[in-house]
């Protein structure tokens, strides 16, 4: 943790919110500090989608939705800004033709953001980028727990001989030991698959899953505690692919399925979440050119504020 006083995101009392650059929640861009203890940073990239393109656009939208955020949050009962120096480090650049090159990229630049036990929170972008974040988390923490909010899986096979897409980063994640088996789970899923295989695989290489249809019969609460129990004392990583809430909250995004969370439900889901070890996050699928009010971007900012707010209070 920095000694120095952290700088604070520029005042919304002085400065109109609709003024100046256009940071994750007004907060310093990283050349303005002299160290971090948390990086927000943008990937701009979706060449991993296998339906509706746009993600690359997400880090934009959620920056400019998270502009209304203010320093306190109550439903954490923290300052996140007050107490550790949080920044945006701007956004990423890689090959938008290459997925490895890509990959390599990614990856190199979130481990530049996390050495000396920082933290980083990464603005997606397509799922495809969450096996970079988690190979440069790997080397630093060893293998990790993941809570996996999504609609699907990710955990299919190659599409058209391609090895790493936005549906395949968990798979990987497994065969190159990023994760802990015993201590992961995905959240959320819904929707057709290709065959009741796709569970039998998924369950063989060692998640669990709380559907969505298991919100409509069991304590919110007794979820909460069967996710936190799954992650116990490990060091977690948090990925959000938007598309876990309903259509009806996040409709700007690449695969929408019916039937999803309410924003409500995963705020307070990450909030159950508060006082473990969370080493990492991202939140993507965000895809503007879908997105209707910034619905969408408005859930992942805060979504990505919760997040951060988790990392502060430890």
């Amino acid at each position: 943790m920095t000694t120095n006083t952290p700088i604070p995101p520029i005042d919304g009392q002085l400065s109109p919110r609709y003024a100046g650059f256009t940071t994750f929640a007004r907060l310093p861009r990283i050349t303005d500090a002299p160290t971090h203890d948390i990086a927000i940073v943008g990937v701009p990239f979706d060449a991993g989608v296998t339906f509706r393109p746009g993600a690359r656009f997400g880090p934009g939208a959620i920056r400019e939705a998270s502009r209304l955020l203010r320093p306190y949050n109550p439903a954490l009962e923290t300052a996140p800004f007050d107490s550790v120096q949080v920044v945006d480090a701007g956004d990423l650049d890689c090959n938008p033709f290459d997925i490895t090159t890509a990959l390599t990229e990614i990856e190199a630049g979130i481990s530049s953001l996390i050495a000396e036990d920082k933290r980083v929170v990464v603005l997606g972008g397509d799922h495809t980028i969450a096996l970079a974040s988690l190979r440069a988390l790997a080397k630093v923490h060893g293998p990790v727990a993941l809570v996996h909010f999504d609609a699907h899986l990710d955990t299919w096979g190659p599409y058209f001989d391609t090895p790493v897409t936005h549906g395949t980063p968990f798979r990987v994640a497994i065969e190159e030991g990023l994760l802990l088996k015993e201590h992961s789970a995905h959240v959320g899923i819904r929707g057709s698959l290709y065959s009741a295989d796709d569970l039998t695989d998924d369950a063989e290489l060692g998640f669990t899953i709380v559907h969505a249809r298991e919100f409509h019969t069991t304590p919110f609460t007794d979820i909460i505690k069967r996710i936190s129990d799954r992650v116990g004392d490990a060091p977690l990583y948090i990925s959000i692919d938007i598309d876990v809430l309903d259509p009806a909250h996040a409709p700007g995004t690449g695969t929408p399925e019916a039937g999803g969370l309410t924003s409500r439900e995963l705020l307070e889901l990450l909030r159950g979440l508060k006082d473990k070890h969370l080493v990492g996050a991202d939140v993507v699928e965000v895809a503007p050119p879908f997105d209707h009010a910034s619905i969408t971007a408005v859930a992942a900012a805060h979504c990505a504020y919760d997040l951060v707010s988790i990392m502060a209070r430890k």
